[in-house]
């Protein structure tokens, strides 16, 4: 398993590209996460210092291939966004409105990460974006690795806006830098109001959290400007933008962040 958060799976994770009337298996690239095996003998000790190490050496090597992605996409002007939240919060519901609302403006993206289906990227394929789906089996979060081969099948043109829905998680996801330009965390109100407090470490590294499904304030208890308050102890810097990706009130302010965190225009370079 993954020293660093526990998930893993000896299949790899599968990157396949939807296209009309078929699924393309592109890349089925098994994720090295420094397992460790034979220290069932050790002593807690030094199995706790040999986790700790394994840990450290997963998370230097993935930001090595995330600076990597993150060079990349800034050489072609690329704006990558890492959009995580528990299950049911409505990310894709978020990311399809989007899509259909800012097309016009720019070519739109789409990376799709769930354990198992393509039934996600199959809604977003119907926007008319191009998108690739990574199941990660096992596993519980994307990787920069996994966001590596994704790139490498979806080829986004220059200039694009990547849209990079996570796995549904509130905790591991936050540990693991894809090389993207902004952070974003959704809650929905039906969640409850005490997500930062129990999730802080994602809300402390978010640029953005946005609260979803507003238009259901009058049927769940929800106190907006205290969850807003909890988020900004943690992360007094992180903007907030209220909004219900079903009716569209509020997605407005979602379209200037998205605006204010865009990449440059691609640059030269040599051949």
């Amino acid at each position: 398993m993954c020293a660093t958060c526990g998930c893993g799976d000896t299949a790899g994770p599968r990157v396949s590209v939807v296209e009309e009337g078929q699924h393309e298996q592109v890349d089925g690239h098994e994720q090295e996460h420094g397992h460790g095996h034979g220290h069932g003998h050790d002593h807690q000790h030094g199995h706790s210092e040999h986790t700790v190490l394994l840990a450290q050496q997963v998370l230097a090597k993935n930001d090595g291939i995330a600076l990597h992605n993150r060079e990349w996409m800034r050489v072609r002007g690329i704006t990558a966004l890492n959009i995580m939240s528990s299950p049911g919060a409505g990310k894709t519901t978020l990311l399809a409105r989007t899509i259909r609302e800012l097309t016009r403006e720019r070519p739109i993206a789409v990376i799709e990460g769930d354990q198992e289906t393509r039934l996600d990227a199959e809604r977003i394929h119907e926007t008319g974006a191009s998108v690739v789906q990574v199941n990660t089996g096992a596993g519980c979060h994307l990787d920069a690795e996994m966001i590596d081969h994704a790139l490498r099948a979806l080829d986004p043109p220059d200039g694009s806006l990547l849209l990079i829905e996570n796995v549904g998680n509130l905790v591991c996801p936050a540990l693991f830098d894809l090389g993207e330009e902004g952070k974003v965390v959704l809650i929905s109100t039906p969640e409850g109001v005490d997500k930062p407090k129990k999730y802080p470490h994602i809300f402390a590294v978010a640029d953005l959290v946005v609260i979803n499904k507003i238009d259901l304030l009058p049927y769940v208890e929800f106190d907006v400007d205290a969850c807003i308050a909890q988020a900004r102890m943690l992360n007094p810097a992180v903007r907030v933008v209220v909004l219900s990706a079903t009716t569209g009130e509020g997605m407005d302010g979602w379209y200037e962040w998205i605006g204010s965190r865009s990449a440059i225009s691609p640059v030269a370079v040599d051949n």
